[in-house]
């Protein structure tokens, strides 16, 4: 069997980076084997010398992926890449589910409709329909970040907070004022959070981009963690008072459909 230093070295095309292969390949032989290895045994099996797969466990060990046996000293990989696994399993079937509230929806408001997870403390938007005129260009790319803290979608995300997680956030990202409208205090954000929780849906009022407004529901899974949240955009012409009353009502009773379809059951959050 060809080593993955070897296949990358002649797989034509774009360069691609041999140490990441290098660390791609560690991991697949040790989750072949299935059980704690000597470094010895992992040099071996991967054909690379002990010394540099030294290097790449012990990076893997500092971000949590391996751990070691404190007997032996032997090497194993850890559940961090379970965690993963089920992350973006959840992330593939909630977008199945969710696709075709959002085509429904996009076409009842005549606008555009997203489907967003947290991640690392930042809203990614996963899946969008784009409303008729595509005016909002700048929040329809699938894979697009935003802050957590200024999008309506962001602060139905943070209702699955704990408070040592908020402060986590707000320690690291920070809340930067995106607008002259934008949250940018604590004590503001958990004032906001507490009206999230007791309507059940978030606006954002030109708070991420001027010219923009966004009505947005949460979505729970069975154990009733919110996993991810839909919403709907448009420019603030189109996103009356009186639109936004109908969006908020459709965009949460499409959100508690999809939560009910994850198994979550009608209740106090």
């Amino acid at each position: 069997m060809k080593s993955q230093t070897e296949v990358l070295k002649k797989t034509p095309g774009t360069k691609r980076n041999l140490s990441i292969g290098k660390a791609f390949h560690i991991i697949e032989v040790m989750a072949a084997l299935g059980g704690p290895m000597k470094l010895q045994e992992i040099a071996r099996k991967t054909g690379l010398p002990a010394s540099t797969a030294l290097r790449f466990l012990t990076t893997l060990k500092e971000y949590g992926y391996v751990d070691q046996v404190p007997e032996t000293g032997q090497y194993f990989l850890t559940m961090k890449f379970c965690r993963i696994g089920n992350q973006v399993s959840r992330q593939v079937r909630i977008r199945d589910i969710v696709r075709p509230y959002l085509e429904q929806l996009s076409r009842e408001f005549e606008e555009s409709v997203y489907l967003a997870i947290e991640q690392n403390f930042y809203v990614v938007y996963v899946d969008v329909v784009d409303g008729p005129d595509h005016m909002l260009q700048t929040l329809q790319r699938i894979g697009k970040i935003a802050p957590l803290h200024g999008t309506g979608v962001g602060k139905c995300l943070l209702l699955g907070f704990d408070e040592s997680r908020l402060d986590e956030m707000v320690r690291k990202q920070g809340l930067p004022a995106l607008t002259p409208h934008t949250i940018h205090t604590v004590e503001a954000l958990r004032k906001e959070l507490e009206n999230v929780k007791l309507q059940g849906w978030a606006i954002d009022n030109e708070e991420c981009e001027i010219g923009a407004r966004c009505v947005a529901a949460p979505i729970r899974d069975y154990t009733g963690k919110i996993v991810a949240a839909i919403s709907t955009s448009g420019p603030v012409f189109r996103m009356t008072k009186e639109k936004m009353e109908y969006m908020k009502t459709r965009i949460t009773q499409a959100a508690k459909e999809i939560s009910r379809r994850l198994g979550y059951e009608d209740g106090d959050p």
